[in-house]
């Protein structure tokens, strides 16, 4: 695990885009891991414009998406794969058949869940995988209490998280109590698990996932346990880093021949 600290979301955005380029311009059959949220807002943006502007191409990539909610009408603007789609899809040249997400809306969840499963595992599995991490630990939708060796399954929102998303919606009743998302076990596949935090909302998780015991109680703590993980964190959410001077050495000595 590589903690990397720099002053604002634009430049954590920014590592996050060379770290997906690279994939992009080195390998033939790219997969990426797309999360949704605030928190990969400003990377998404930083890749439209590389696409826009320097030609950075996807037309070659596929993508899994981290969750979905269940039980959401199909095209409801809130759904993780209409999000997906505004956000990078339509935005990018990656072919909008390219990109797949868990069916909330599935008549068998445990099956969706498991064909999902194998999708990944068809694919070659996840090459970097995005994701943010929530207020209260959890990581794509793997709440606590999460099982640190699960599968994509249906998980039951508790009510920080559904508070935290009823911004996304006209009011909290409207939040979908449950979701379907990959499981801690899945991200752990994932060749290269890039998680991003910003903001001081986020101190406490943060430093409960990268400094506090690996435990189910914090699920995002399982990027220590990811043998390729990197960490990238604006100042406001390293703030609470008992280790702050140790990850900045590390940063600033970095050699040139070790990769991202």
């Amino acid at each position: 695990m590589e903690v990397i600290v720099l002053p604002t979301p634009a430049d954590t955005a920014a590592l996050a885009a060379d770290i997906i380029e690279r994939l992009l311009t080195t390998k033939p059959d790219p997969v990426l891991g797309l999360a949704t949220g605030s928190t990969p807002g400003p990377l998404y943006e930083e890749l439209t414009r590389r696409n826009k502007e320097a030609g950075l191409s996807f037309a070659h990539a596929r993508a899994f998406m981290l969750d979905e909610y269940v039980g959401l009408p199909v095209g409801h603007p809130e759904s993780y794969a209409a999000v997906i789609q505004r956000e990078v899809t339509d935005r990018l040249d990656i072919p909008a058949g390219a990109v797949r997400g868990p069916n909330g809306a599935a008549e068998d969840l445990l099956a969706e869940c498991a064909l999902y499963e194998r999708a990944i595992l068809d694919a070659g599995g996840i090459d970097v995988q995005i994701a943010g991490i929530g207020s209260n630990g959890h990581i794509a939708f793997n709440e606590p209490g999460s099982a640190l060796t699960s599968l994509t399954r249906p998980k039951t929102l508790n009510a920080r998280t559904r508070q935290d998303n009823a911004r996304f919606f006209a009011s909290l009743d409207e939040v979908p109590k449950h979701v379907l998302t990959q499981g801690l076990g899945t991200i752990g596949r994932s060749g290269h698990l890039l998680m991003l935090a910003s903001g001081e909302g986020k101190a406490d998780a943060v430093a409960k996932a990268v400094e506090g015991p690996l435990s189910a109680a914090c699920p995002a703590s399982i990027v220590q346990l990811h043998r390729h993980a990197t960490v990238l964190l604006d100042e406001g959410a390293a703030s609470r880093l008992t280790l702050r001077e140790y990850y900045d050495d590390i940063w600033a000595n970095r050699p040139a021949w070790q990769p991202l």
